[in-house]
């Protein structure tokens, strides 16, 4: 039995490696928000303040998306967006925890935000049941309604009960123009594009017009950019 038992063990260490040497040894952790203080609120910046809340779960607090959003974005785009304020990235790696705890249909989403330089420029990742042209794909908003610029995605993802928890991943590399986004898996990516129009911006979490909650924030940057003031209001 010892040597199962071993092989095991190598193979979980060899996962956690393998995870961990995705962020290049240049990069830093630029900031973490796991929402165990009340104040963690004031790191954000919402679209509409009023549907946003710190939760308290049984391993701790999260950060909950309670409804849909009331805000009116001037072209077609997510309506429900906490984007942090001081951070602002060209390259970098962002990973967060997600649960999408509403009800299941081909669109149920949640969106990872970035490259934020105003309320009508900027990419989000929507990530869903099932792809098409307006689900399931990377998206640019440029002065104008959002379009899909995915140049490979799955099937979709499978986000399970409403007490399922996932972990994703975004990785941008803007002179190569990379974007990947993982999910749960941290080797293959599930949607892939290649853009250079935006080279930084602010990062966000939220979605379209779901309902859902987000933990353990991080971001790996080489640097962090000169802050700008907030773009929603």
């Amino acid at each position: 039995m010892r040597a199962p038992f071993l092989f095991f063990v190598v193979f979980i260490f060899s996962i956690k490696l393998l995870a961990q040497a995705t962020i290049p040894n240049n990069y830093k952790l630029i900031y973490a928000q796991d929402f165990e203080l009340p104040q963690a609120l004031n790191d954000f910046e919402m679209t509409d303040a009023l549907v946003w809340k710190i939760t308290k779960e049984n391993n701790g607090h999260v950060l909950e998306l309670t409804s849909q959003s009331k805000y009116e974005p001037l072209v077609r785009s997510p309506f429900n967006i906490a984007m942090i304020k001081n951070v602002i990235v060209g390259d970098f790696i962002l990973e967060v925890k997600l649960n999408q705890n509403g009800r299941e249909y081909n669109h149920r989403d949640l969106c990872l935000m970035f490259g934020i330089n105003n309320a009508t420029n900027f990419y989000y990742t929507h990530i869903a049941t099932k792809p098409d042209d307006h689900a399931h794909s990377i998206f640019i908003v440029n002065d104008e309604p959002r379009i899909s610029i995915a140049s490979k995605r799955t099937n979709g993802v499978n986000w399970g009960e409403a007490d399922s928890w996932h972990t994703a991943r975004v990785v941008r590399k803007v002179k190569e123009g990379i974007i990947e986004i993982y999910f749960d898996d941290m080797t293959q990516p599930i949607i892939q594009a290649k853009d250079t129009r935006f080279v930084s911006g602010k990062i966000g979490v939220g979605s379209f017009d779901d309902t859902g909650k987000f933990d353990d924030i991080k971001i790996w940057a080489p640097q962090v950019l000169k802050e700008k003031n907030g773009v929603f209001n």
